[in-house]
């Protein structure tokens, strides 16, 4: 059961930075159809006020130490389905943008958005309407196709393989690393290369540094 007054629409602030908690909260403050519930600073603190609190609204940020915003959003559709989330975030990144979608969040804003942006958006998600536009839904699509389609094709030691590529490790202290030869290495290779749909160890390495950031899960 959401506990919050009569028509007022309850929001949880949820970033690690109490500098932007704080700003928000000034801001909604000013809103006489709008209050802060609570605020968290980490997924954690987050999944208990959740709990606790049952706000209308979940504002939250993505990038938090030991966090998956992802993982996160599912968890909360799966046992609060009556509250939303709007993601707030510095991050506007298609992979972001892709996964939160999916995971059932209704709207993806920049933390520059203005205040009666971020206002109505709050309005609009309490009353059950989806805030993404055309060209987010069709970055979200594109970058379904063309980015995840790869990353989902790499096996989990693939995917380590080409973590630490990224990271510039040469070959030797890759395999040492993960525990195997650089025969077996230099076949995950080929395997990466053939999946990345690119040519040569340089590639990869540039493919992974594009976008390992990409996967918030």
């Amino acid at each position: 059961m959401l506990k919050h007054p009569e028509k007022k629409i309850s929001v949880l602030i949820v970033d690690d930075h109490p500098p932007l908690r704080a700003g928000v909260r000034a801001m909604l403050e000013k809103t006489p159809d709008i209050y802060v519930i609570g605020e968290a600073g980490s997924g954690e603190e987050a999944e208990r006020l959740l709990d606790e609190l049952r706000p209308h609204i979940i504002l939250l940020d993505l990038k938090m130490p030991n966090f998956s915003p992802s993982a996160f959003e599912k968890w909360a559709r799966e046992n609060y389905p009556e509250t939303i989330t709007l993601v707030l975030t510095a991050h506007d990144r298609d992979a972001y943008l892709a996964s939160m979608m999916e995971a059932g969040a209704v709207g993806f804003l920049d933390k520059e958005a203005r205040a009666e942006q971020l206002i109505e958006a709050i309005r609009r998600a309490a009353s059950g309407e989806s805030l993404y536009d055309e060209w987010q839904k069709k970055r979200a699509h594109k970058w379904r196709e063309e980015v995840e389609k790869r990353w989902s094709s790499l096996s989990e030691r693939e995917r380590q393989v080409l973590r630490l590529l990224a990271e510039g490790l040469n070959n030797r202290d890759i395999a040492s690393r993960l525990g195997i030869t650089i025969k077996t290495l230099d076949k995950h290779f080929e395997k990466i290369y053939q999946k990345l749909e690119v040519t040569s160890r340089t590639e990869a390495a540039l493919w992974g540094k594009e976008h390992m950031g990409d996967f918030p899960y």
